[in-house]
This record gives structure tokens, C-alpha cells and sequence, in this order.
């Protein structure tokens, strides 16, 4: 995935409907944290069981799949705005969570997530 390329047309966007007014970081994080929302009702009531992409509806897994792209939207659109490089971001906080959560500590133990 291409973030740099992805952020542009997402700010071209924007502007082009005059929505930069609109698009400050409280407001980008609300919006975020809406559509993380709008994810969880679709597996609220379900099992684990039920919430394996087999035993999703066509209905389910499209809202899924319309929610994910939205939240990734609204969390590039976020990182634009604070001029935040998120391939960096990603990176380094992989390398944080792996001296955080080394193997030995964290394999087989649930509390460890």
C-alpha cells in the first residue's frame, strides 16, 4: 500500500470540496473513533465463532470491509494533517512492541497480549 499516494488523493479530495475547514485533528480523530464504532457493532452480539470470515454474511463482510477502509481514510487523513510518516511510525513501534512483548515472555501466555 502506497500511504504517500493514498494521503495525496485523500487531500485532493478534500480540497476540492473545501472540506481542509473541517479536517482538523480533534475532528479527523472523532470522526476515527465513529467509524471504530460503526466496526464493532458488526461483531458485537457474535461469537468468536461467529465472527470468522466463514461464518459471516456477504452483508457482514461488505459492512466490514466499508468500515476498515473507512477507518483507514479518516487515520491517513489524520496523519497528513500532523505531517506524521506512518511507514516510519509502524516500523518503529513494531520494534518497541517486540522489546515490550519479546517471544519468550509473551508465547502462550493470553495476558501477555
Amino acid at each position: 500500500m502506497d500511504t504517500g499516494k493514498i494521503q495525496a488523493q485523500l487531500a485532493a479530495f478534500a480540497r476540492e470540496r473545501d472540506w481542509d475547514q473541517f479536517h482538523s485533528p480533534k475532528n479527523l480523530s472523532m470522526a476515527l473513533a465513529g467509524e471504530t464504532g460503526e466496526l464493532l457493532e458488526i461483531f458485537q452480539w457474535l461469537t468468536q465463532e461467529g465472527s470468522q470470515r466463514a461464518s459471516l454474511s456477504q452483508e457482514q463482510l461488505q459492512s466490514a470491509t466499508d468500515e476498515l477502509a473507512d477507518i483507514l481514510i479518516y487515520a491517513l487523513r489524520l496523519a497528513d494533517r500532523l505531517d506524521i510518516d506512518l511507514e516510519s511510525a509502524i516500523a518503529e513501534k513494531i520494534t518497541k512492541n517486540a522489546a515490550r512483548y519479546t517471544i519468550e515472555a509473551a508465547r502462550g501466555n493470553a495476558d501477555k497480549r
